[in-house]
C-alpha cells in the first residue's frame, strides 16, 4: 500500500482536482480512498486498476459527502451534476487523461496570479506530496504561516477561479517559463541554502530533479531539458562541495573523483538535445556552462574561454547583474584578477548588487590575490554582514582571519 501511495497518489489527487474542482475535496477525498483501500483491498485483493479503483473510490466519497451535507437544502441539481462526471470512468482511468491532469495540476499550482512564495508552497505541497512541516523546515518558515501561505493561494484559484487546465500553444512560453523559475527556486534552495546551519538541503534538490523529470516526461520541451541538465550537473558535484564537518569547499579544491559521473552524462546528453532544437533559452546556455566545469580535469584545464562566450550569449538573452557577476569570475579565470575585478566594481559601482553577498565575497577574494589587503578585508567584513548561512560564514571568517594576519595592506 506505501509503494502505491508513493507512486500513484499525486497522479489520483490531480485527477480528483480535476474531477471535484476544489482542492481540499480532492485532498479528503484521496484521504477516504486510502482509507477504503486500506479496509478493502486486504480482504478483497488489489484491483487490477490501482489508480482508477482510488479516483473512483475518492469520488464517490466525495458526491456521497457533499449529499450529506446537503441533505437538508435543494441542492439536487449539484448530485446530478456531479454524478455526469462519474459515469465517465475514460475522464479518469484513460493513463494520457491522467498525464493532463497532472500537467494541469503543475501549470494551476504556478499561475503567474499567485505569489512566487505560494507557487512553491502549493507546488511542493500538491504535486510533490511534501507536507506542510516538511515544507515549512525546508524554508525556515513557522509550519503555520507556510500552512496559511498554502490556504490563501488555494483560496486564491477559487476566487479568481483561475482555469485547471493547460495552457493554449500561445500563451505555453510565459506560462512554462513560471514554472521552470519554480522548479529552479526549489533546487537552487537545495543546492544552495540561503540561511540556516546547512550548505545544503538534499532533500529540495531531489525533489525538484524529481518535478524536472515529471515535468519532462509530460511536456519535452527544449528548455524543459535545459532546466532538467542544469540542475543534474549541479548535483553531480553535491558531495564534494563540502568537508564531513560541513565547511565549504571551493570548487578548485573539490575531489573531482567524487563528482557523479552518471548524472554528468545525463546532463550533458540533455544539453547536446536541446542545443539542437535551436529552441533553447537561458536554462539550456546555463546548464552549457555547468557542462563545460563538470567535464573538464581540473580548474586550470577548464575551457575558461567557452564559459565567457557562453555567458555572453546567456547575457544577451537575460541581462542580469548576476549573470555579469558570474561572467566576471570566468573573466578573472581568463585574464587575471585585475580584469574581473575591474568587471565586479563596475557592477557595484553603479548600484547593482550592492546587497548581494556573492558579489562583496567575489571583489574580497579577487583583492586577495592581487594583495589589495584593506580592500580585501572591507570586502569580506560586508559579505559577512548579509551572510545568514553558516557554512558560509565560517568560510568567510577564515578568509577575513588569513587577510587580517597577513601583511602588505593597501
Amino acid at each position: 500500500m506505501n509503494a502505491i501511495y508513493l507512486s500513484d497518489s499525486r497522479r489520483v489527487l490531480a485527477t480528483l482536482i480535476r474531477l471535484l474542482g476544489d482542492f481540499d475535496a480532492a485532498e479528503e477525498a484521496l484521504h477516504e480512498a486510502f482509507r477504503a483501500a486500506l479496509e478493502q483491498w486486504p480482504r478483497d485483493g488489489v484491483p487490477a486498476n490501482p489508480r482508477a479503483w482510488l479516483v473512483s473510490t475518492g469520488r464517490f466519497k466525495a458526491i456521497d459527502s457533499m449529499r450529506r451535507r446537503a441533505r437538508f437544502d435543494a441542492l439536487d441539481d449539484v448530485g446530478d451534476a456531479a454524478d455526469l462526471a462519474v459515469d465517465d470512468t475514460a475522464a479518469w482511468a484513460d493513463e494520457e487523461a491522467v498525464a493532463d491532469d497532472r500537467l494541469r495540476l503543475i501549470f494551476t499550482c504556478c499561475h503567474p496570479a499567485l505569489a512566487h512564495d505560494a507557487q512553491v508552497a502549493l507546488t511542493l505541497r500538491e504535486v510533490c506530496g511534501l507536507t506542510t512541516e516538511e515544507i515549512a523546515h525546508a524554508f525556515l518558515t513557522p509550519a503555520p504561516t507556510l500552512a496559511q501561505r498554502i490556504v490563501r493561494a488555494k483560496a486564491k484559484i477559487r476566487d479568481a477561479r483561475i482555469p485547471y487546465q493547460v495552457p493554449t500553444e500561445a500563451d505555453l512560453p510565459e506560462r512554462l517559463g513560471a514554472v521552470l523559475r519554480v522548479v529552479y527556486l526549489v533546487f537552487n534552495e537545495g543546492y544552495a541554502a540561503s540561511s540556516g546551519a546547512s550548505l545544503t538541503r538534499h532533500d529540495l534538490s531531489a525533489e525538484a530533479i524529481r518535478l524536472g523529470r515529471l515535468l519532462f516526461e509530460l511536456l519535452p520541451e527544449p528548455e524543459v531539458a535545459g532546466l532538467l541538465a542544469l540542475m543534474l550537473l549541479h548535483e553531480s558535484r553535491r558531495a564534494a562541495r563540502s568537508s564531513p564537518s560541513g565547511e565549504v569547499i571551493l570548487l578548485e579544491e573539490q575531489d573531482r573523483s567524487t563528482w557523479d559521473r552518471a548524472q554528468i552524462a545525463e546532463g550533458a546528453r540533455l544539453v547536446r538535445e536541446s542545443f539542437a532544437s535551436r529552441r533553447f533559452g537561458q536554462y539550456t546556455l546555463q546548464a552549457a556552462i555547468a557542462a563545460v566545469h563538470a567535464e573538464a580535469p581540473s580548474t586550470s584545464e577548464t575551457d575558461w574561454t567557452e564559459i565567457v562566450g557562453l555567458y555572453d550569449a546567456l547575457l544577451q538573452l537575460l541581462p542580469s547583474p548576476v549573470v555579469e557577476l558570474n561572467r566576471a569570475v570566468a573573466v578573472e579565470m581568463r585574464d587575471g584578477p585585475a580584469a574581473g575585478l575591474a568587471l565586479v566594481d563596475a557592477i557595484l559601482g553603479r548600484g547593482d548588487l550592492v546587497e548581494y553577498r556573492l558579489a562583496h565575497a567575489a571583489r574580497a577574494e579577487l583583492c586577495r590575490r592581487l594583495g589589495r589587503t584593506t580592500d580585501a578585508k572591507a570586502a569580506f567584513e560586508r559579505a559577512l554582514a548579509l551572510t545568514r548561512q553558516e557554512p558560509e560564514r565560517r568560510f568567510l571568517q577564515r578568509r577575513l582571519a588569513e587577510v587580517a594576519g597577513g601583511s602588505g595592506a593597501t
